[in-house]
């Protein structure tokens, strides 16, 4: 991860936004440098505005969820920072209740709940194989909402 671009980036966003909060996430969308890329395409484009992840991780490392408000650094697929995004709305749901309008605001393929299942599903199999666990459509989604607020 390229420190100095994040570390950069939020000096300058602070510089026109001195209430800003001190503290920040940064990272990338996925588990490849093609899909950080292809994720933090759709945030600058203004298409993807929501994002899902598996709660199970946040349990496990006892990490805490993200809050309303919390600003996220997002991250290209070189740990280069290329936006600021707000978390707007947190909610963590089973895998078979996430909603079609949560997945069409994820922006991902055609938009559609079918795809999001399909995509998701492969991509949490392939999480909790690595935890030696099982998927299961009832696992909690961690489903959050946010707004693009400052980007290079």
């Amino acid at each position: 991860m390229s420190n100095d671009s994040i570390i950069q980036m939020w000096e300058d966003y602070r510089k026109i936004n001195p209430n800003a909060p001190k503290d920040y996430e940064a990272w990338a969308f996925g588990d490849s440098k093609e899909m950080a890329n292809e994720l933090a395409d759709l945030v600058l484009e203004g298409t993807k505005t929501a994002t899902a992840s598996n709660y199970t991780l946040y349990e496990l490392e006892n990490e805490a969820l993200p809050l309303v408000g919390l600003h996220n650094i997002i991250l290209d697929g070189d740990g280069k920072a290329v936006a600021i995004a707000e978390t707007t709305s947190v909610e963590v749901v089973p895998f078979d209740e996430v909603t079609e309008e949560h997945a069409y605001l994820e922006g991902e393929g055609d938009r559609s709940l079918r795809y999001w299942r399909d995509v998701h599903e492969t991509f949490f199999k392939k999480e909790f194989k690595n935890l030696n666990q099982e998927f299961n459509y009832k696992i909690p989604v961690v489903c959050e909402r946010f707004k693009l607020i400052y980007r290079k």
